[in-house]
């Protein structure tokens, strides 16, 4: 037996010792190959070819930073963590958010910028918008595997071919304000931005993995600049073509730009050349939800715009996964930026939609299982968990259009746990008993639904003991295949890998990465992005498609929440990580980000982590595991009554360990979601929780006598919440001065059309608009920052062409795999 330790979390080794034993393992393992049968699959490699890249002129006067200025800004950041980040320099008016952290007084200080003059504010929010914030280069730098800075980019994007079909007379079906039918001829396809409802009424048509038929129901789509551009191609015509027709939509996503910089500049711009085509006889003012491009040039705000096509071995590698049918169990892994999302996503879209008239009568009934492990960018969920998800229709969106499945049509959580971390490796024990969990889910769901394939989609975390749990998943869940998406290996990965699939008798699949050159949106930005998205976002229930408000969380009606006494809501608060002073306790927990936990079992913490050894005694470092019976070997439990410790403000501290906290036992608990804790009202010993989670899903638990946790992780602290209300004021004061722009003032000769506007209104008005954005100005932790030198308008302008780029590295001491 073999038992966790608890400083572990705390002292990480270092990457190359890790690297070098899992090469010394590897050599181990080939030696002891000559047993391994010899009719076993093979592993399949496919040649990959060189990276696509931008062509890129020398820079010119634009250049902001030189490369040794970047590695300064990055060493600067990397400080020790009792250090404030350095106030960063702002374009003409900007907010200053700083925090305390999670077990220290010490302020964390991260700069979101914001708009400038009323009457240049359209133009400086896109400016401010590329704005790059001090706190997300800090938070992946000295990450193993990668890391993201912000990169100048020539003043001239690269100009990228988007659709091959051109909009004319003979293939414009009918088109409105609102509406667009169009003829796409085979083998062409056609690019739009934004975000629009597809119905194919002829033909056949593909996208984003999906083989659209001709049906009744309208496919929502998001296709965000933020993100390659999806493309509707048809694959197959009626008298050689296919016709579809594009709607307009109002979800409410694109509000979402009123709350938070990172949400503008990204859907459609003004109408482009074929949006003219298509609107001629409309209004003059006619604007649909989407817009039509034929190349990236054509985008009016010149965002770095690039279409995404699959490499061909990709779509091959899709068609033969999908061929197994109901008895798919894919394991999908690579390095970090490798694709390992997006062929997931497309794979996923593909299984979704077979073909009506299959030879061998199949029709998916049971839907598909998704099983993502990856904490750090999950697909159906907010960061810092993983679950099990069951799938009946495909999606068509970036992560942040769907952050939650609750009351979805399209596919439901079938369990969740709350890593509470960006990464598995904080804690790996951890991780792989939740693993364990969510697999023995899917082994009961398959005694309702035989034939529901799997998705396995894994984290970048493949080195170490990340790879030591990738082994062990590709010898202990009886998979049918796995995919590893990268061809320059290392070979520290790619052999002991291969030889769990030979042990397992599973084929292993080498696929080239498609690694993307810039992004307008860092990692960390676009995790901000989802989980403001998953507060925002509902689901009516006379609608099939979701929905986002704009209303600031600090307007929205909190649920209050008994912490002690009679009607005490909660068991406990769990703080993950490194043990707290109870008295820092109020201080951790206002105003973060935490699991909702739902407890089964009064006894739901486990001492010591124990778990068996492998029926073989293999060693296989920390984390031992029987693929036989993978839930052998069940730790100890202790009751949580017995482990809370009342603080001096009576909250119910639940800890349970040795230096670290020791988590809840995955196979009694399950998370429902996550909460914005408010504030923390001592005298009346009550919480305020902000929360998505129906209410339905929290009376079920409470019915089924299950005790509510709330457990803290180490998540990024909720900036964009603090200042939502900020934003949201700006913008109603915006909205208000456009809106009476054209008004006539008394005396004035203005246009027949103006009206009149009465001008003591109008002043009292605007001074309660104002008088609101300086109440929001005035909120702990942030604060508005005043400067309009022209060194801070010359830098604004310059950064609105930068870009962030992802630096991945293949293996721990390697130049970066995309050899930028």
């Amino acid at each position: 037996m073999m038992k966790r330790k608890a400083e572990k979390q705390q002292q990480a080794g270092p990457v190359s010792a890790v690297a070098a034993l899992a090469a010394r393992r590897a050599r181990q393992q080939q030696a002891q190959s000559v047993d391994v049968p010899k009719d076993v699959p093979q592993t399949i490699i496919e040649s990959e070819p060189p990276s696509k890249k931008s062509r890129q002129s020398l820079e010119g006067p634009g250049t902001t930073e030189t490369n040794e200025e970047r590695r300064g800004t990055r060493t600067k950041t990397a400080k020790k963590e009792d250090e404030p980040l350095p106030a960063k320099k702002t374009p003409e008016r900007s907010v200053r958010v700083t925090r305390p952290q999670k077990s220290e007084a010490k302020p964390e200080v991260e700069d979101i910028p914001k708009q400038a003059k009323d009457e240049q504010a359209e133009k400086d929010q896109a400016q401010d918008a590329k704005e790059m914030d001090e706190d997300d280069i800090a938070s992946v730098v000295g990450d193993a595997d990668g890391y993201e800075s912000p990169a100048e980019t020539p003043s001239e994007i690269q100009n990228f071919p988007l659709s091959k079909a051109r909009l004319n007379k003979s293939n414009i079906v009918y088109s409105d304000e609102s509406t667009l039918c169009i003829r796409i001829k085979e083998r062409t396809n056609l690019a739009l931005l934004g975000h629009y409802d597809l119905w194919v009424k002829r033909g056949v048509v593909s996208l984003m993995g999906a083989k659209l038929h001709p049906s009744s129901k309208l496919h929502r789509v998001y296709a965000p600049s933020t993100h390659s551009l999806p493309v509707i191609k048809c694959v197959a015509g009626i008298d050689g073509d296919a016709e579809v027709e594009i709607k307009s939509c109002t979800s409410g996503i694109s509000r979402l730009r009123d709350l938070s910089p990172l949400y503008q500049r990204i859907w459609a711009g003004d109408n482009t050349a074929a949006d003219k085509v298509t609107l001629k006889g409309a209004a003059k003012d006619s604007k649909r939800t989407f817009s039509v491009l034929y190349t990236s040039a054509d985008d009016s705000l010149n965002r770095h715009i690039r279409p995404l096509h699959l490499d061909k071995k990709w779509s091959a590698s899709m068609k033969a996964l999908s061929q197994r049918e109901g008895q798919l169990r894919v394991l999908i892994c690579g390095p970090k930026a490798s694709g390992k999302s997006t062929f997931s996503r497309y794979l996923l879209n593909h299984v979704l939609s077979p073909t009506p008239e299959s030879g061998n009568g199949y029709t998916n009934t049971d839907g598909v299982a998704f099983l993502d492990l990856d904490p750090g960018q999950p697909e159906f969920a907010p960061m810092g968990q993983i679950y099990l998800a069951r799938l009946r229709s495909p999606f068509f969106g970036p992560p942040f259009t769907h952050p939650s499945l609750n009351e979805s049509h399209d596919g439901e959580i079938v369990r969740a746990h709350h890593i509470g971390a960006a990464s598995p490796k904080e804690d790996p024990d951890h991780y792989a008993l939740a693993v364990m969990d969510l697999m023995d889910q899917y082994r009961s769901l398959l005694e309702e639904h035989p034939q529901c394939p799997l998705i396995i989609n894994y984290p970048g975390w493949i080195f170490g003991q990340g790879l030591e749990v990738a082994t062990w998943l590709v010898r202990s869940l009886g998979l049918s295949d796995v995919v590893y998406m990268s061809e320059k290996g290392p070979s520290e990965v790619v052999d002991p890998l291969s030889l769990a699939a030979r042990e397992a008798q599973v084929p292993l699949t080498i696929l080239p990465s498609q690694p993307t050159d810039f992004v307008s949106r860092s990692s960390a930005q676009l995790r901000a992005m989802q989980i403001q998205s998953y507060f925002h976002m509902f689901h009516p229930n006379d609608l099939s498609t979701s929905l986002w408000s704009d209303v600031p969380l600090s307007r929205t009606r909190p649920i209050t929440v008994d912490y002690a006494g009679a009607r005490q809501g909660i068991l406990g608060v769990m703080v993950m990580g490194s043990q707290i002073n109870p008295d820092l306790l109020h201080e951790t927990l206002e105003g973060s980000i935490v699991g909702v936990v739902g407890v089964e079992s009064p006894n739901a913490i486990m001492s010591g982590m124990e778990i068996s050894q492998t029926s073989n005694g293999e060693d296989h470092g920390d984390i031992d595991m029987d693929p036989e019976n993978p839930g052998a070997g069940n730790p100890a439990e202790l009751s949580i009554a017995d482990s809370i410790i009342r603080t001096s403000e009576d909250l119910p501290y639940l800890f349970v360990g040795s230096g670290s906290c020791t988590p809840l036992d995955p196979k009694a608990s399950n998370c429902l979601g996550l909460a914005l804790v408010r504030s923390i009202d001592t005298s009346s010993r009550k919480l305020e929780l902000s929360t998505p989670i129906p209410s339905l899903h929290l009376e079920r638990a409470i019915e089924q006598g299950h005790g509510i946790v709330l457990v803290r992780g180490q998540l990024d602290n909720p900036n964009w919440a603090i200042s939502e209300e900020y934003y949201a004021a700006r913008a109603a004061e915006r909205r208000y001065q456009q809106s009476t722009s054209g008004s006539k003032k008394p005396g004035d000769s203005g246009s027949e059309q103006s009206h009149d506007l009465d001008p003591a209104e109008h002043s009292r008005t605007l001074a309660l608009l104002r008088e609101r954005v300086r109440r929001a100005s005035n909120v702990p932790w942030m604060t508005v920052v005043e400067d309009n030198s022209r060194h801070q308008r010359e830098a604004a302008a310059r950064r609105e062409k930068s870009l962030w780029k992802l630096r991945k590295k293949a293996y721990p001491g390697s130049e970066s795999e995309a050899d930028y």
